[in-house]
């Protein structure tokens, strides 16, 4: 196989959904200590969530808990009940690209902005047709690292 043209460097989030964000706030920020760093709602992408996130500067993982605007609408942000984990990637053009010329599939809308602001695309749980390869059920955003997380990272290189 050829040589990836990109590397993921970590975790980056994990997004886990429910009917109700209250209940999932009351567990994470009030009884597990999440500290929560803002909001994003997005009619069009059905979720109405609460970032909050866990450790500090490069080691800050980000917990997205996410309900949706309309629970009979898609996305069904809540079901599963994890709903997405988010990986660092130094390259997220080069990913997109190699990994789509072999065989991944991808939601619509190629790369965009996510909620937090930094360069996403998402593979898709399921495989299908000319792309085949999906996440095998579950959903995997690739997000573009900050130049701080990639000098971390090369830092810590044996």
């Amino acid at each position: 196989m050829a040589e990836r043209p990109f590397r993921i460097l970590g975790v980056q989030q994990v997004a886990i959904g429910a009917s109700d964000r209250t209940r999932l706030h009351d567990l994470w920020v009030g009884l597990l200590g999440a500290q929560p760093k803002g909001t994003f709602r997005s009619e069009k992408e059905n979720v109405d969530e609460e970032i909050t996130t866990f450790g500090r500067g490069l080691g800050e993982i980000e917990f997205d808990l996410m309900a949706p605007v309309d629970p009979e609408g898609s996305p069904r942000v809540h079901q599963p009940a994890l709903n997405h984990i988010g990986l660092w990637v130094d390259d997220l053009e080069a990913a997109f690209s190699w990994l789509g010329e072999r065989g991944v599939r991808f939601t619509p809308g190629g790369i965009r902005k996510g909620a937090a602001g930094h360069s996403v695309c998402f593979i898709h749980p399921k495989g299908g047709g000319e792309t085949p390869l999906g996440g095998e059920g579950v959903l995997i955003e690739l997000v573009q690292a900050p130049a701080a997380i990639v000098r971390a990272y090369d830092a810590h290189a044996e």
